[in-house]
């Protein structure tokens, strides 16, 4: 009876939920048609629900989330020319929706192989990286977030069942089925999930080969609010923002303005009044660097 907002609340609470990076993307160059689906929280009695059919305790931060609003979605777009071009997506499933992974086989056919029949044990922890996750009963598996087809966010608990609060991290699941750690708790993978902007593979920035070059292209303009450089193998200045998002929507004609001539020197060896040396210099600012 009481889960339910009172009414005029839900602009704080959007607020609170998304960390006021609304007003950071409307405010950018581009960035048009920000957009939250609003959920009315998840009450008790399902998340209970979950927990018991699953054989799992949810983590308190997950439980809290949940309490807060079943599920997250938000989306902004950038309109270049007269094209508007969706970009942005951040997206947690709701209770119902987060099922397990390693339930559904890989082709919707009947005895097709499931992702435990994909299981290398040859592919064991180094030194250096935690366990990874496996598919088989030794870890049980959630999705989190589809990613819009470029991989999957899942809660991992890796020691099967009955699966503890304590045990389950966040992991990246790529297209090529390798997993890679991304933090050990909820609230961590939220606030980057957040300050990342929704970018386009920017789950990528969390493996050793990185995103691709046409994401870079959008990092380079759209930068996450916290970015660090180390996470990607690649040199340190690669990714400053050598792109100005105000000039890049801007379109303006540029006029030549051709190049002035010296006085000509009279016949006769008779000189001419004293001219200056030419100090005409091209329209490039050092403050916008452009890459020939």
């Amino acid at each position: 009876m009481e889960e339910t907002p009172p009414p005029g609340c839900s602009k704080p609470h959007l607020e609170k939920l998304t960390l006021g990076i609304t007003r950071i993307l409307e405010s950018s160059p581009g960035v048009t048609e920000v957009t939250i689906i609003e959920k009315p929280p998840a009450e008790r009695h399902m998340i209970s629900s979950w927990e018991q059919k699953n054989n799992c305790m949810l983590p308190e931060d997950v439980k809290n989330f949940y309490l807060m609003t079943n599920g997250f979605h938000m989306t902004w777009s950038v309109k270049l020319d007269e094209h508007t071009i969706p970009l942005g997506s951040m997206a947690i499933n709701s209770i119902s929706k987060l099922t397990q992974l390693n339930q559904s086989s890989v082709y919707s056919l009947p005895n097709a192989p499931t992702l435990a029949d994909l299981e290398d044990d040859a592919l064991e922890a180094s030194e250096n990286q935690p366990e990874k996750p496996h598919f088989d009963s030794r870890s049980v598996i959630f999705e989190l977030d589809p990613c819009n087809g470029n991989g999957k966010v899942c809660l991992v608990y890796k020691r099967g069942k009955p699966a503890l609060a304590q045990d389950a991290e966040i992991w990246f699941l790529d297209r090529a089925l390798y997993w890679h750690f991304l933090t050990d708790t909820f609230t961590a993978y939220y606030r980057l999930l957040i300050t990342h902007l929704g970018l386009p593979q920017w789950q990528y920035a969390f493996t050793s080969y990185g995103i691709s070059p046409q994401a870079k292209q959008w990092f380079n303009m759209y930068k996450p609010i916290t970015y660090n450089t180390d996470l990607l193998a690649e040199e340190t200045n690669s990714f400053v923002n050598k792109l100005d998002p105000s000039k890049v929507f801007k379109s303006k004609n540029k006029t030549l303005i051709p190049k002035k001539k010296g006085p000509v020197q009279p016949p006769g060896g008779q000189k001419g009044p004293s001219c200056p040396p030419s100090t005409s210099k091209s329209s490039f600012s050092p403050g916008n660097p452009v890459r020939k």
